[in-house]
């Protein structure tokens, strides 16, 4: 392991790959054992470069995000974690066109497109993840989804060459895109908004944050939703009608304030949460005959 981190540290920059790093520190659950490998790159070649290395010294690796969507094993991660993160989230405005680095938060470039009194964005204002991992998921909130403002993306393919995808062949539909199936990584995405009146976008920016502060578990660490929605039902009302609103198992709870979201009251660890995860699916089966389907991807050493 120290010849690969050698080789990374060398091509990239001492401060860019990190040992032992606990990924508690980089997922909104804010649980998760060490990855052996935690690397930072500052921009598309230094993406491409790392994976090489990897390859070469048959390390295993994920690219990850802000971690909004990510459960991660208490044991960790073995192999190499790349985090598409703060150090690519570049954001060029030209007129209606926007160019957003993968690693840009969703947060950060809805302020920044409002801004520039650009509407359009607005409903992906309190996604908190990047807009990569967006589009790998095609995010969305409020009505909105991410193919409604998708132009084309810049990816990384398998075979590290970079590639750009216009939106129409992405086969974006609910939570689902071609990205990982493909093995794409994404590196930049081109959004096309539309000229609004400022006032306007400030008002909904804010009616949106008050709808969440208001009706979702913000104060506590969670993945937003935590189950995808099963065809002809919601998944928070089934949750809530099987009783379980307040179900807590260790320092995971079933959130009071809205019941689709699974939260950590503070000391809990993904065991907990899986477990927590787990009972919730099968009580809420034998009710109705539903199986919720996890929305958060569970990774790591079981």
């Amino acid at each position: 392991m120290d010849s690969v981190v050698e080789a990374l540290r060398n091509k990239i920059g001492q401060d860019s790959v990190l040992t032992g790093e606990p990924m508690s520190g980089h997922t909104t659950f804010r649980t998760g054992g060490p990855a052996d490998i935690f690397i930072m790159p500052g921009c598309a070649e230094d993406v491409k470069t790392s994976i090489q290395i990897l390859k070469d010294f048959e390390v295993p690796f994920m690219v990850i995000g802000n971690g909004s969507n990510l459960l991660v094993s208490d044991k960790g991660i073995r192999g190499a974690v790349i985090q598409i993160g703060g150090k690519m989230s570049g954001v060029e405005v030209d007129g209606e066109n926007v160019y957003a680095e993968g690693g840009v938060l969703l947060a950060a470039l809805s302020a920044k497109v409002a801004e520039n009194a650009l509407s359009g964005l607005e409903f992906a204002s309190g996604i908190p993840g990047t807009i990569g991992g967006a589009v790998t998921m095609n995010a969305g909130a409020y009505g909105g989804e991410m193919r409604d403002v998708l132009v084309s993306v810049e990816v990384l393919t398998k075979d590290l060459e970079i590639k750009t995808i216009p939106v129409k062949d992405l086969e974006l539909s609910y939570r689902h895109s071609i990205l990982p199936t493909e093995g794409y990584i994404l590196l930049r995405a081109t959004l096309k908004l539309i000229n609004g009146n400022p006032e306007a976008i400030r008002s909904r920016l804010t009616e949106l944050s008050e709808q969440r502060r208001e009706k979702q578990p913000l104060q506590y660490p969670s993945a937003g939703s935590t189950f995808k929605r099963p065809e002809g039902y919601f998944a928070g009302k089934l949750i809530q009608d099987a009783g379980l609103k307040g179900k807590s198992i260790g320092g995971a709870q079933v959130s009071e304030k809205h019941a689709g979201f699974v939260i950590n009251t503070g000391k809990a660890t993904t065991q907990d949460i899986l477990d927590l995860i787990t009972f919730c699916q099968k009580t809420v089966h034998e009710k109705f005959g539903v199986w919720l389907e996890t929305e958060v991807k569970i990774v790591g050493e079981f």
